[in-house]
């Protein structure tokens, strides 16, 4: 298995890992025309896991800026996906220690992220990589 960089090419499997953890579309066309527009961006951290030349999982990372205490950046973690076959394999292990370690790079202060609570499975994995729950209470509102 290797963790690395999200590439353009990789979009359409994307798409078809998306489709099989959210049961919903996305449009390949769109998912390439944004990557193009934020793969450049140094706010955005997109990596992948694949094996054997097939995408078997995802996870993105937004670097958000701070603006209190020492103004560090910290992290917001988005869009963690990996394939129901490879799932209690390491997958999801091995893209959150690549994105820890390009965080730090980044001068990340430490990193956030929302799930459903009755995901009890990856509600135990993200406190197994060092997630705490808090006393905060998350929300959530669509605009479209």
């Amino acid at each position: 298995m290797e963790i690395r960089n999200l590439e353009l090419s990789d979009m359409a499997s994307l798409a078809k890992l998306n489709r099989h953890f959210w049961n919903e579309e996305s449009d390949v066309g769109e998912l390439e025309k944004k990557f193009r527009d934020l793969q450049n961006n140094p706010s955005y951290i997109f990596l992948c896991a694949a094996e054997d030349g097939e995408l078997i999982g995802s996870i993105m990372g937004i670097v958000c800026d701070e603006l209190y205490g020492t103004c560090k950046p910290f992290l917001v973690v988005e869009n963690m996906v990996v394939d129901h076959d490879h799932r209690r394999k390491g997958v999801a292990r091995l893209l959150f220690e690549e994105l820890e370690k390009q965080s730090i790079v980044k001068g990340c202060r430490y990193a956030i992220l929302v799930t459903d609570t009755e995901r009890k499975g990856a509600c135990m994995f993200y406190e197994s990589v060092g997630f705490h729950p808090t006393k905060n209470k998350g929300y959530k509102k669509y605009f479209i």
